[in-house]
């Protein structure tokens, strides 16, 4: 009788927090295979972690609905989590749409620790840091990973994935990309 007072919408709210930490802690060590410094947790596509009807259920958002690594990284948490023995599934989330926003501080900073520029605030009405959008401005300058520098030149909208762009520093003469804000 307990438990089933404690089923909220299908969800387990009695399910052993020490399990759910274990799997939080294993998703922390699954990386994006597009940019293996940066864990799936640190960038956000991890939505919720749950327990319902005898299995854990994890939510994962990929960064655009079209992001080839989506099964890679399914496959990963998978892996990831089978030596905890327990039954997961795996769901993706497509709405709302995953945003740069969600990178979280640390995340940030191991992009910038990988030669990775950083995404500016988005600017989209959902976003907390949303701003009209004015056309003909231009766009925020990017700050090389490598120096530091603001005195950065793009040399291709695409990088060495689409959700990234390349650009090269004009002081230390580096090629960089940009994680793309969306």
């Amino acid at each position: 009788m307990v438990a089933a007072m404690k089923m909220r919408a299908g969800r387990d709210d009695t399910c052993d927090t020490g399990v759910h930490a274990a799997i939080w802690r294993a998703l922390a060590g699954v990386v994006d295979p597009e940019i293996p410094a940066v864990s799936i947790v640190e960038l956000g596509i991890v939505r919720d972690v749950a327990h319902a009807a005898n299995e854990w259920i994890v939510t994962v958002t990929p960064t655009y609905s079209g992001c080839p690594a989506t099964r890679i990284i399914e496959s990963d948490i998978r892996a990831a989590l089978a030596e905890l023995g327990e039954t997961v599934r795996v769901v993706t989330a497509l709405a709302p749409a995953w945003t740069t926003d969600w990178i979280a501080p640390e995340g940030r900073q191991k992009l910038r620790e990988a030669g990775i520029a950083p995404p500016h605030p988005t600017t989209h009405a959902g976003s907390p840091n949303a701003q009209p959008i004015t056309f003909g401005q231009p766009r925020p300058a990017v700050r090389c990973p490598n120096c530091g520098s603001l005195k950065t030149v793009e040399l291709a909208r695409f990088g060495s994935t689409a959700c990234k762009a390349q650009y090269r520093c004009g002081d230390c003469l580096e090629p960089f990309d940009l994680f793309k804000s969306h």
